[in-house]
C-alpha cells in the first residue's frame, strides 16, 4: 500500500542532494560572473545550513498539528521556487545579484529543512518490521543524488557551456516539481496520537537521546568534513584540476557512503545496527588516521574515500536508534536529530579549516612528512584533529549502550496499531 509513498520519499532525499550541492558547484561562476567574492560564496553555506537547522527547529510542532503532508509538499515547492530566484537572480536582482542569491538559499534552504524533518519522518510511520532497512535505503538515495548532481552538472557543464548555468538549475528544477505533484496523492501513514504522543521535555530528559543527538551531530562532523575536503586533498595531493577532483574524490566518496546505507538496507535485516555504527566509527577513526599521516598521497586518498563507508550508517543509524527508543514521539524527534546532524556537518568542515590556519605545519613534527607542501600539511593537520569526531562517536555509542539498560516504561510503551 505505501509502496508509492516510499518510492516518494527516495526521490525527496535525492532534491535534498541537489539543495545542499548544486550552488556550491556554481560557486566559481558566481564569483566569475557576479564578482562575488570566496568569503560571500563561503557565506552561502553557512545560511544554506542555518536555515536547514531553523526549519528543522520551528516546523515540528505546526507539522504534529497540521499533518504532514500540506509541509512535506510545501518543502518541495519552496525547493522549486528557490531554484527558480537562482535562475533568475541577475533578472530580478539585477542592482544587485547577490542579494538574489541569498534570498533564494533562504527559500530553498527552508524546502530541504522541511525534507530533511519529514522524509525520515515518512518512512519511519509507514507499518513494517524493517524501518531500520527502509530508513538505511532512505538515506543512500542521498548519496546517490549527491553522486548524480556532481556528474550531471559537470556533463551539462561541458555540453551546454558556463553561460548557460540558469539553464542547467531551471533542468534541475523539474525533480522537486515532480515530486511536489507526488506527495499530493500519496498515502500517508497515521501519525501518533497527540494525547499518546512523548513531549519534547521528556526526550530531553533522557540521558539517552541526548547521546544520541551528540553522536548523530559528530556521525554529520566526520560525514561531512571528509566529504567537502576529499576534492581539496584531490587537487593538492595529486595536482588535478578541480573537475577531475570533484569526479574523483567526492564521487568515490559518496559511492562508498551510498553502498554502506544499500548493502545494509538489503541485508541488515537481522543485524544490531548499533554494532555497525560501532565498527564504522573505529573504521572512520583509521580513515582519518591514514589520510593524515600516510606519506603516499594515493593511500591518503582511499583513506578519504573508504570512510565514507565507515561513516555510511552513523546519521541513518542514529535516526533508527532514537526512533526505536521513543516509538510515540512526534516530528520534534526528528526536528532535533535532523538540527543536531545539521549542526555537526556546519561545525566539523570549518574546524578542519581553522586548524589548518592555526597549526599548519604538521610535516615539520613528522619527518615521514617533509616532502608535504606548506599547503597540504596544512590539510593534514586539520585532519588529524577531526580524527576526534568518530573517537566522540564511539564515546557516544558506549553511553547510548549503557543507557539503553535504564528501562523507562513510558517512553517504551509499543506504538498503537496504525490504520491502513
Amino acid at each position: 500500500m505505501y509502496r508509492s509513498t516510499i518510492r516518494a520519499c527516495y526521490i525527496g532525499n535525492f532534491v535534498g542532494a541537489l539543495v545542499s550541492n548544486l550552488a556550491p558547484l556554481l560557486y566559481v561562476l558566481f564569483m566569475t560572473q557576479f564578482g562575488i567574492t570566496f568569503e560571500q560564496a563561503g557565506r552561502l553555506t553557512l545560511i544554506n545550513f542555518f536555515t536547514q537547522i531553523v526549519a528543522d527547529l520551528s516546523f515540528s510542532r505546526y507539522v504534529d498539528r497540521h499533518g504532514i503532508r500540506p509541509f512535506i509538499t510545501l518543502g518541495h515547492a519552496l525547493v522549486f521556487i528557490g531554484f527558480l530566484l537562482i535562475a533568475s537572480a541577475p533578472i530580478l536582482f539585477s542592482f544587485n545579484p547577490y542579494v538574489g542569491l541569498m534570498v533564494a538559499t533562504v527559500v530553498y534552504s527552508c524546502g530541504g529543512g522541511l525534507l530533511e524533518l519529514l522524509l525520515s519522518a515518512v518512512i519511519q510511520s509507514i507499518p513494517s518490521d524493517a524501518k531500520s532497512r527502509a530508513m538505511s535505503l532512505l538515506h543512500s538515495f542521498y548519496a546517490w543524488g549527491f553522486i548524480t548532481v556532481v556528474v550531471g552538472t559537470t556533463i551539462m557543464l561541458a555540453i551546454l557551456g558556463a553561460k548557460r548555468w540558469q539553464l542547467i538549475i531551471l533542468i534541475w528544477s523539474i525533480l522537486p516539481l515532480f515530486n511536489f505533484f507526488n506527495f499530493l496523492r500519496v498515502p500517508m501513514a497515521p501519525q501518533v496520537p497527540e494525547h499518546t504522543r512523548t513531549k519534547t521535555i521528556e526526550l530531553l530528559r533522557s540521558p539517552y537521546f541526548i547521546a544520541v543527538v551528540c553522536g548523530i551531530a559528530f556521525g554529520g562532523a566526520a560525514e561531512v568534513s571528509m566529504s567537502q575536503w576529499t576534492s581539496a586533498f584531490v587537487e593538492s595531493s595529486l595536482q588535478l584540476p578541480k573537475a577531475v577532483g570533484d569526479l574523483v574524490g567526492l564521487c568515490l566518496f559518496a559511492a562508498c557512503l551510498g553502498t554502506g546505507r544499500a548493502l545494509y538496507g538489503r541485508y541488515g535485516k537481522h543485524a544490531d545496527v548499533s554494532r555497525i555504527m560501532m565498527a564504522g566509527s573505529i573504521l572512520t577513526v583509521g580513515c582519518y588516521l591514514v589520510a593524515a599521516l600516510s606519506p603516499w598521497p594515493y593511500l591518503s586518498l582511499a583513506g578519504c574515500i573508504v570512510c565514507g563507508l565507515g561513516t555510511s550508517l552513523l546519521w541513518p543509524g542514529s535516526i533508527v536508534n532514537a526512533a526505536h527508543r521513543f516509538p510515540l514521539a512526534g516530528s520534534s524527534l526528528f526536528a532535533l536529530l535532523a538540527a543536531s546532524g545539521d549542526s555537526g556537518a556546519a561545525a566539523g568542515p570549518w574546524l578542519i579549516g581553522l586548524i589548518a590556519d592555526i597549526n599548519p605545519n604538521l610535516a615539520g613534527s613528522l619527518p615521514w612528512l617533509s616532502h608535504l607542501s606548506q599547503h597540504e600539511s596544512a590539510l593534514r593537520s586539520g585532519l588529524l584533529f577531526a580524527t576526534t569526531y568518530p573517537i566522540l562517536m564511539i564515546l557516544a555509542l558506549l553511553s547510548m549502550r549503557r543507557f539503553a539498560k535504564k528501562k523507562s516504561p513510558d517512553l517504551l510503551m509499543k506504538q498503537p496499531e496504525s490504520v491502513n
